[in-house]
């Protein structure tokens, strides 16, 4: 097989006009250092729709999106991850290794990291390279469907709670709640946190309701208590806000978040003094990645996930452009 079946951006558009072309290009060859993954699932994620329509600078073109990668490797095998071997791909799909944060074990902040799905070609594809060093071998518990999304969202959540600074039995904020977040609060729960969830969408909070949170509300309504750390899943100041106006004295807002529309005006006495502290999360280190998916291994975490096809996959990218779904939307190249 010389060329493969892949769902194409030629050119950024606002996601309603059906911005990817599904057509035949040629098949990815393998160079050292390198994978070949025959792509069995790959998750859609927010930062999907940032680059397909425009919001980030395009780095690649013609693109082929989707950082959220299961696949099984059919090329470029090692010992230590031999043919058939099914693994793991997430946003960074590799760093230089010599940049002074990859020098002090910071590599999520490298000065010249590659993007999976932006910088280089992703997995909304029937084939996908990967470079040996950033794939990551799957528990057998994970089946495809619900492994993908756990390789984005789960793990930029995971490091999101790192960043809050969360400890066991905080009382937790999520503001916003869709498939980063309802990964998230599993292992909140498993750490014995009280979560509170503020979103929009009555079928979002009834989904956070049926998860443990201990309280649900609108994005319009504050927590019953007084946060101890917060985190925003929405790529909105507004909600930036409200999230800082939740907490408690020393309290951290973490913002999860590659894209953010601004940062309103605020009274600086009543929201931020008191040493509240409001930090942003950048990408994730293969430490999280790891350290992610045994715990969600160990927790039994199971993500709601809703398949498409790869020929649906603008549908996809409306349906979490929309929160039409509960949780993720997943392609299914060979469906």
């Amino acid at each position: 097989m010389k060329s493969m079946k892949a769902a194409i951006l030629y050119a950024p558009q606002p996601i309603g006009k059906r911005p990817l072309i599904i057509g035949e290009i040629p098949k990815p060859q393998v160079e050292t250092g390198q994978v070949l993954l025959r792509v069995r699932a790959c998750g859609v994620c927010r930062t999907d729709l940032h680059i397909v329509s425009g919001e980030l600078p395009a780095q690649r073109n013609p693109l082929v999106p989707g950082h959220q990668i299961v696949g099984e490797i059919v090329d470029g095998a090692t010992v230590e991850l031999p043919i058939g071997t099914r693994v793991g791909v997430s946003w960074v799909g590799g760093v230089d290794g010599t940049c002074s944060y990859c020098l002090r074990g910071l590599e999520n902040l490298c000065d010249s990291p590659t993007f999976t799905g932006y910088s280089v070609d992703g997995g909304f594809a029937e084939f996908a390279l990967a470079r040996t060093d950033f794939v990551f071998p799957l528990p057998d518990s994970l089946d495809d469907l619900h492994a993908a999304p756990l390789l984005c969202a789960g793990i930029i959540g995971f490091r999101s709670l790192r960043v809050a600074g969360v400890e066991p039995g905080d009382h937790v904020g999520l503001f916003g709640f869709g498939a980063s977040a309802h990964l998230a609060i599993s292992v909140l729960r498993a750490w014995g946190c009280q979560v509170y969830v503020s979103t929009r969408g009555s079928s979002h909070r009834e989904l956070a309701a049926s998860l443990g949170a201990a309280w649900v509300g609108t994005e319009r309504e504050r927590p019953p208590v007084a946060l101890d750390r917060a985190i925003t899943f929405a790529p909105s100041g507004d909600v930036v806000v409200a999230a800082l106006a939740s907490l408690r004295k020393g309290g951290v807002v973490a913002i999860n978040a590659i894209h953010l529309d601004r940062i309103p005006e605020f009274d600086y006495d009543r929201l931020l003094w008191g040493e509240r502290q409001i930090r942003s999360v950048t990408n994730m280190t293969r430490s999280d990645a790891c350290d992610f998916l045994h715990t969600a291994s160990s927790i039994g975490l199971r993500p709601k996930a809703t398949p498409f096809s790869l020929d649906h996959a603008n549908e996809a990218l409306l349906a979490i452009e929309n929160d039409s779904i509960d949780g993720a939307a997943v392609i299914l190249p060979a469906s």
